[in-house]
């Protein structure tokens, strides 16, 4: 989930720039070390001596209250990115970019809250968003689906490695690799052994340990915010960059709303797809628990999430982010505790530890729970699930350490291509999936739907340029600017809309029964 700007600006090297008093990199290692071994032993307990069944393993079905369901779509949805993304968006972007990334990161909550309990209702057996396509639109949707999820989902593991990596050079001039290892390790040993149960038992603990630290850090931040003086503050979030041409980055900018908007609706999209919800769907204990879990976990979010963004524009207004001679924006946030002591560092490595914690574990079982259902057809053992959730881990960390790959390098640049390029994707099969729900909806509509939304970006690029643009707007969803290209993404969202409804008007002689349609018996087998 870390989107920026995307152009082609060089990625710089933060080396050992920490912005300021470094920690001591011993005790820095030594609470790195101490809080990934907690959440380690907190899964391992989770299910120790337990004999986990299948359906336990990805599901956990039943068997989370309201309260419980908030704190994990919160901690599994909370990553270290919201260290990075939202004080970048802030950084480029004026009032609407801002808004736009908050209220992207709560409307999957809102949406899971009444769309969840409907699809629940109708397969009440499913796990992931694809078992649920199985049922209405058959095998061939149901591995598209799964293929878009895994695509978003390995992306925004290996994302959130590379934030993680960051964050140790800039909270304590550590090695990144090192964390990325070490988190592998833990999480992919726990999520490994006890599947969804140990990364619920996580989440709780991290829900708790990010909201009470971002609470105390809160404060200190405001303490610095009235010592400065609040006018001071409130002045640098209105102001224009005086440096940074590229950058708008004030609160008083309202010409973003294209941008903020895309945002919405290119997140929103994708994080239909992002499995991990839909698992906690099926474990809450009632579809009222899920609802107000959704609830509650998207009014959590929403105010960070915000404040975050406004952070960055604060950072704007005083010129260009620069940590000694590296010019970094994605680390936008940080040069406002650059000047921090070495205690406020150190809480701050435990909180994005934490962060990246609790959102690991719950993609690890999200795409194994996607690759065991709606690619393997569940044909996948068990042991080969456990297995494949292990052997996930090396190859997110590599791609982290930003390799180059037959050409294709895999920099915060192109991560954030490939994100854009899995919303696209989401973009243009949400409708159709979702417009299921109305049992007038066909599985000819559907797939026509899906199709057309790809057809939608191509005849509005070759209508504004030429057919070569529109190709390209498929796999590069940008304006001019490097930002989401919103009519794009509307293109794609309204072709696949009325191309579903229309088709599925013309195809359906009688309305369709989505709670009497079950997909073939799916079994998992140990």
């Amino acid at each position: 989930m870390l989107r920026g700007r995307f152009g082609d600006d060089p990625q710089p090297d933060l080396g050992n720039a920490s912005g300021g008093r470094k920690m001591e990199q011993t005790l820095a290692y030594g609470f790195l070390i101490l809080t990934i071994g907690i959440f380690g032993y907190i899964g391992y307990r989770a299910t120790e001596g337990k004999e986990i069944e299948v359906d336990e393993y990805l599901a956990a079905r039943g068997s989370q209250t309201s309260v419980r369901v908030a704190l994990s779509l919160f901690a599994s949805g909370m990553g270290v990115w919201i260290l990075f993304g939202p004080s970048e968006v802030g950084y480029w972007g004026g009032f609407w970019d801002v808004m736009g990334y908050a209220v992207s990161a709560a409307t999957p909550f809102l949406l899971l809250a009444y769309v969840g309990p409907r699809i629940r209702a109708s397969l009440p057996e499913g796990i992931t968003l694809a078992d649920y396509v199985r049922a209405r639109l058959g095998r061939p949707m149901q591995m598209y689906v799964g293929i878009i999820s895994i695509l978003y989902m390995f992306t925004f593991l290996f994302a959130e490695f590379t934030a993680i990596g960051k964050a140790s050079i800039i909270l304590g001039g550590l090695d990144p690799l090192i964390p990325m290892i070490l988190i592998a390790i833990a999480t992919a040993g726990y999520t490994a052994l006890g599947g969804l149960p140990a990364s619920l038992a996580t989440d709780r603990i991290q829900a708790l340990m990010v909201i009470t630290l971002l609470t105390g850090l809160g404060i200190l931040l405001m303490m610095q915010v009235f010592g400065d003086g609040i006018g001071v503050w409130v002045d640098q979030a209105k102001a224009i960059n005086p440096e940074d041409e590229w950058s708008i980055g004030s609160m008083s900018y309202m010409d973003s709303f294209a941008s903020g908007l895309a945002l919405v609706i290119a997140i929103t999209a994708a994080e239909m797809f992002s499995q991990g919800n839909w698992q906690r769907t099926y474990a809450s204990e009632s579809p009222e628990a899920l609802q107000r879990g959704a609830l509650i976990a998207s009014a959590m979010v929403f105010p960070l999430v915000l404040i975050m963004g406004i952070l960055g524009t604060v950072v704007a207004g005083r010129g260009a982010p620069m940590f000694g001679d590296v010019y970094d924006p994605s680390a936008a946030f940080f040069i406002l505790i650059s000047d921090a002591g070495t205690l406020i560092l150190i809480l701050f490595l435990v909180l994005a530890v934490a962060l990246v914690c609790s959102s690991a574990d719950t993609l690890l079982n999200a795409i194994t729970a996607s690759v065991t259902r709606d690619l393997s057809d569940g044909r996948m053992k068990l042991s080969h699930a456990r297995i494949a959730t292990i052997g996930m881990m090396p190859v997110a960390v590599y791609l982290a350490t930003g390799p180059t790959v037959f050409g294709f390098t895999f920099d915060a640049t192109s991560v954030f291509g490939i994100f854009l390029f899995a919303d696209l994707l989401a973009a243009a099969t949400v409708a159709p999936v979702l417009l299921t729900l109305w049992n007038r909806i066909t599985s000819q509509g559907a797939l026509a739907g899906a199709i057309s939304g790809f057809l939608g970006v191509i005849i509005y690029g070759t209508y504004t340029e030429n057919f070569m643009k529109g190709i390209e707007y498929i796999y590069k969803p940008l304006n001019e600017y490097g930002l989401a290209n919103l009519n794009v993404f509307l293109s794609a969202l309204i072709a696949s809309t009325l191309v579903t409804i229309l088709v599925s008007i013309t195809t359906g002689s009688e309305p369709s029964d989505p709670e009497n349609k079950t997909p073939e018996t799916i079994v998992l087998t140990e």
